[in-house]
């Protein structure tokens, strides 16, 4: 029993991975043994990231790349393979969210948040899945939220049907390719504190009244979800697939 959350001689594959909950997912994989692929648009906010993964004696690859662009995402996985001959792990972490009303939120950022949040996490699956298949097998932790499955008082008109989405697709690529042996899972996080949060967070009625939907009485931090993944990225998890892992101190019980 003691190796299963162990990850060595797996190859993962972080989107996002250059900060916030991305980058700790990707640390996360390589301290439990797996070396590890970041990628995200802006290569410069990558290769520290690579580095620190490097550092812990893991192999790791910096490559820009933009989720919603298939041509783009394509290219990153044909170079993981080349570099690493196999992908093992695909975590999707990429995410954006563009606050504003529903009433006044343009349709142009609409768009803009479900193209990268639910579409981008179908492209990066849909591109590694075909890796994994063929390999017949692979582990897939698609990023989601409770936003998926409630709503907010206000913020997340375009980021709730996104990530309700992205929770929708896992399951459904979960009964897709269970026969390849592929698993599909998602971790559902409350807030967390990460740049494209401490803005909104710095309002003292927002924090106010997100904590207080939190049974535990604190938002959350990256490091909160990367056991929640590692397990999903492991042989801990061989008979768990299609299922959203709530990372939200209790504020999906009421």
């Amino acid at each position: 029993m003691a190796d299963l959350f162990d990850l060595t001689s797996k190859v993962g594959i972080v989107t996002g991975g250059a900060g916030g909950i991305g980058k700790a997912l990707a640390l996360g994989l390589a301290e439990h043994g797996a070396d590890v692929v970041v990628t995200s648009r802006t290569l410069s906010k990558l290769e520290p990231v690579a580095a620190q993964i490097k550092a812990l004696g893991k192999k790791s690859l910096a490559v820009a790349s933009d989720v919603t662009d298939e041509r783009s995402v394509k290219a990153m996985v044909e170079q993981v393979v080349q570099t690493f001959s196999h992908v093992d792990i695909l975590v999707n972490a990429a995410g954006i969210n563009i606050r504003n009303s529903a009433e006044e939120i343009s349709i142009d950022d609409w768009k803009k948040v479900m193209d990268f949040n639910a579409l981008g996490t179908f492209v990066c699956c849909q591109a590694v899945g075909r890796v994994m298949i063929k390999q017949k097998s692979g582990k897939i932790v698609n990023v989601s939220s409770v936003r998926g499955r409630y709503g907010a008082p206000s913020g997340a008109i375009a980021y709730s049907p996104s990530k309700g989405a992205v929770d929708t697709l896992t399951r459904t690529l979960a009964c897709e390719w269970a026969k390849y042996n592929i698993f599909v899972n998602a971790v559902a996080p409350t807030l967390i504190e990460t740049d494209l949060t401490r803005q909104a967070l710095a309002n003292p009625e927002f924090a106010k009244t997100m904590k207080a939907r939190i049974p535990l009485g604190r938002w959350g931090f990256p490091e909160d979800v990367v056991g929640p993944t590692v397990f999903l990225a492991s042989k801990a998890s061989d008979f768990v697939t299609g299922q959203i892992i709530y990372v939200d101190g209790g504020t999906t019980t009421w």
